[in-house]
């Protein structure tokens, strides 16, 4: 084949009309909001079916209808990723939606609750390792038998971490150590199911994202643990806010100088699952703004 013949086979393959997700199934996890949200609208945008999962049942409802409002094919099923019988139900409902087959999942569900080391409690320790290395295991252990099949469709697995993961950070012990640890779990995904199924697994670790994990900590957001404790959110004094000359100086080190929005970090992911990225397989792809580099 000559090289102008190949050039037009790939740009042939670069046109997607009905979108590059078109008829895939995709469970996202933590999709109520943030940066989870926004990957559930645009993987509906590029053509899939989209499960809105999310603790908060509302949420989780709205992001939903507001995609199929948009002519966007979407269901919510939310339950909470700590526990097993939500998992199980979780996959069971996604397969429902997809006629029996689920094509991709985003490990996305997650908050932080820092402590430094010396004063970090069993609690806060188990609870950041459950969510986000138990969980996003056992729901990829669950859908398994959606993964392990030979149909010639493709399959993908996206990991969310963090520059933490990659980093460290400061007070976030428990936070890095879960972070670095879905970079294990991706390749041995990658490994496992790579070969006989086609089955891609990639991380995505984002650094400075516009998110409610980000905001003023003074705004009061927080999350509420299974027992009822309330953990508060974002960054003190307000280091989050991109308005201000006070807080414009933190990003001195990132090459853009301004942190990224949910969007374009869902922009990221949904290139990671697309056909562009085909031949991607067991990476960290960092979102960063350069930062890091």
């Amino acid at each position: 084949m000559s090289s102008s013949s190949r050039i037009d086979q790939i740009a042939g393959h670069l046109n997607y009309p009905k979108g590059l997700l078109a008829g895939q199934v995709a469970i996202i996890t933590g999709s109520g909001q943030g940066i989870g949200a926004e990957t559930a609208r645009l993987f509906a945008k590029e053509g899939a079916k989209v499960v809105v999962s999310d603790i908060d049942g509302k949420k989780a409802s709205d992001v939903a209808d507001s995609i199929k409002a948009a002519g966007g094919s979407a269901t919510s099923v939310a339950g909470d990723m700590l526990d097993d019988n939500y998992i199980n139900e979780l996959v069971k409902k996604a397969a429902e939606f997809g006629n029996g087959k689920i094509h991709i999942i985003v490990n996305n569900a997650g908050y932080t609750w820092d402590g430094v080391i010396h004063k970090t409690t069993d609690k806060q320790w188990e609870t950041i390792i459950a969510l986000h290395n138990t969980a996003p295991f056992k729901l990829v252990r669950a859908a398994a038998p959606y993964f392990r099949v030979k149909d010639g469709e493709p399959r993908c697995i996206i990991n969310i971490s963090s520059t933490s993961g990659l980093h460290g950070n400061a007070g976030q012990a428990n936070y890095a150590l879960a972070k670095a640890g879905v970079t294990g779990l991706t390749k041995t995904i990658a490994k496992e199911w790579g070969p006989q199924y086609g089955v891609r697994a990639n991380t995505v670790a984002f650094g400075h994202i516009l998110t409610r994990l980000t905001a003023a900590k003074e705004a009061g957001a927080f999350i509420t643990t299974p027992d009822g404790q309330k953990v508060a959110l974002g960054i003190p004094t307000g280091k989050g806010a991109l308005a201000s000359a006070a807080a414009k100086e933190q990003y001195t080190d990132i090459p853009l100088r301004r942190p990224g929005t949910a969007t374009e970090a869902a922009g990221a992911v949904l290139a990671v699952c697309s056909p562009l990225f085909a031949y991607v397989n067991g990476q960290t792809i960092s979102v960063t703004g350069g930062r890091n580099m």
